[in-house]
């Protein structure tokens, strides 16, 4: 009886279906792997839902709110850089990935023009577009030469002056131009004060001005901010000042020089005889200077002209004449700067060789003198 009631104890247990069937575990097993796959399947569903509408929003302009934005594009900013200040300005939705993915999707981002540029809030990306890579606007724009060696005005009729070069191609006064640089109402300090003629600091050059409200004072303007800006290159100042000189005075010499060249070679030892006569007190004797106040202003000198007393005579008075006698370019001004370091106190111009002949004394520049001149 014992031994059956045992039996009959253990039967459940052998008739137990989850100990019985061997693949149970299997089943189980399949079915959370399903539940997994399911989960995971719903979550990738849901991110590209969620990444579809944030890229579809990243698309979208922002709400426009009536509000302008003065964007400026720095020179050499790259595309991302680009983005990322039109969405910090509130100009486009998104930057990071999507933003640059959609601004690479215009294919323009590399046509971003540097300068300053209006966009209005509510602009999409193309409009932005249209706008960050568009062509600035035709600008006319009208052109004057000045050479060097030229004065403000000559008193010689029909000679060239910058008045009416400036009259001639500009369409502007000539009257107007000499009355404004001729007034004192100008200085360009440390070069020359105000209350003084701009003789000598309107710079010899080749200009391009706007067309549109051009008159004879940005004319002007631009010819004196030129001449600071090439001063400021050759450092005028502080080397004027190791040779003796005033800026002011520097400028006289270069025009000096500049009238009395004919060839690039003669600048520096022509330099060279200015600075050796004013070291040792000799007059400079260039008659270039007494043509800038020619007593029969006909552009050329006879015996009484030369005996005419005026500042500007040098063989008559000692030191610099008053003021600068034309523009000098930039050549002569550098010339001024570091003259010849020669012995030389006489030149001649022979006309035939189109250069000068230098002498260290008086007997041997008369020679030359003849052999020049006749």
């Amino acid at each position: 009886m014992l031994d059956r009631r045992m039996e009959d104890d253990a039967a459940p247990l052998l008739d137990d279906p989850s100990l019985g069937d061997p693949h149970h575990g299997d089943h189980r097993a399949r079915r959370v792997g399903l539940i997994v796959l399911f989960v995971v399947f719903l979550l990738l569903v849901g991110g590209v839902v969620a990444a579809n509408s944030y890229y579809q929003g990243c698309r979208r302009a922002p709400e426009a709110d009536g509000r302008t934005v003065a964007f400026e594009v720095p020179e050499g900013a790259s595309g991302e850089v680009v983005l990322e200040r039109l969405h910090a300005e509130g100009l486009v939705p998104c930057d990071g990935v999507i933003g640059n993915l959609l601004l690479r999707g215009t294919g323009r981002a590399g046509e971003i023009r540097a300068g300053n540029h209006e966009l209005a809030v509510g602009m999409d990306l193309d409009e932005i577009m249209d706008v960050l890579t568009a062509p600035p606007p035709e600008v006319r724009t009208i052109t004057l030469t000045v050479p060097e060696g030229l004065r403000v005005e000559s008193p010689v009729e029909g000679r060239d002056d910058i008045a009416a070069r400036v009259a001639d191609q500009l369409g502007l006064s000539a009257e107007r131009f000499r009355t404004l640089a001729q007034s004192g109402k100008y200085g360009l300090e440390p070069y020359v004060e105000a209350g003084q003629s701009l003789e000598g600091f309107l710079f010899p050059k080749t200009y391009e001005f706007v067309r549109k409200g051009l008159d004879e004072e940005t004319v002007l303007e631009g010819m004196l901010e030129q001449f600071r800006i090439e001063a400021e290159a050759l450092d005028l100042v502080r080397r004027a000042e190791t040779l003796g000189l005033t800026p002011y005075e520097l400028v006289v010499v270069a025009s000096m020089i500049e009238k009395e060249y004919g060839v690039a070679d003669d600048g520096p030892l022509i330099a060279g005889v200015i600075d050796n006569r004013l070291e040792l007190g000799m007059t400079l004797g260039i008659d270039a200077t007494l043509l800038y106040d020619d007593p029969t202003p006909d552009g050329s000198l006879s015996s009484a002209d030369l005996e005419f007393d005026s500042p500007y005579n040098t063989r008559m008075h000692g030191g610099l004449p008053p003021t600068p006698i034309a523009s000098p370019g930039a050549a002569a001004l550098g010339w001024a700067l570091d003259p010849a370091d020669t012995e030389f106190l006489y030149y001649v111009l022979c006309s035939d060789e189109g250069a000068h002949r230098f002498s260290r004394t008086y007997d041997e520049h008369l020679r030359y003198v003849d052999e020049c001149l006749g």
